[in-house]
Parts: structure tokens; C-alpha cells; sequence
């Protein structure tokens, strides 16, 4: 892993995801693939395999730049701006 400037500016403890799933995509009626919170704000959104691709929507919006994986028994940390896992 590859230490990045925007952990640092990360909350602490982590923030609660706001819901279980990707509530854009349960407004749609679609499923995603697999799902990423937001370690800023715990927005929880669908990764880019998924239709839609939330979580980097999330960024595009926002500026959170780290989102780690919200999938069971994986903990690994993306970085949008540097643009690897963190």
C-alpha cells in the first residue's frame, strides 16, 4: 500500500455508513456489484463495475477522496485524487 496526503485529513474514529447499500442505486431499482463508504462522510455508493458507479459520482460531487471497500472481510482503501489503494 502506498501512503497518501488525504488519510491524514480522514475523521477518527470512521464515520457510520449512512445506509446499507447504495440508496441511489435502491431509488433506481438496480443492484450494485459490490459497494464503498466514503471515509469522510460514510456515504456508502456502488463501485465502478456497478451501472452506475456511485461512488465515484460521490467524489465527482463532493471531494471525499478516500472510499474503502464496504464488502465483508475486505478492508482495502482507494484514493481517487492519487488515484491507487491507500
Amino acid at each position: 500500500m502506498i501512503d497518501c496526503s488525504h488519510l491524514a485529513a480522514l475523521p477518527r474514529p470512521e464515520p457510520r455508513p449512512l445506509t446499507p447499500t447504495c440508496p441511489e442505486c435502491a431509488a433506481r431499482g438496480s443492484n450494485p456489484v459490490q459497494l464503498r463508504l466514503c471515509l469522510e462522510c460514510g456515504h456508502v455508493g456502488c463501485c465502478d463495475s456497478s451501472a452506475y458507479r456511485h461512488a465515484t459520482a460521490h467524489f465527482e460531487e463532493t471531494g471525499h477522496a478516500v472510499m474503502r471497500s464496504f464488502e465483508p472481510g475486505q478492508s482495502w482503501r482507494w484514493c481517487y485524487v492519487d488515484r491507487h489503494i491507500v
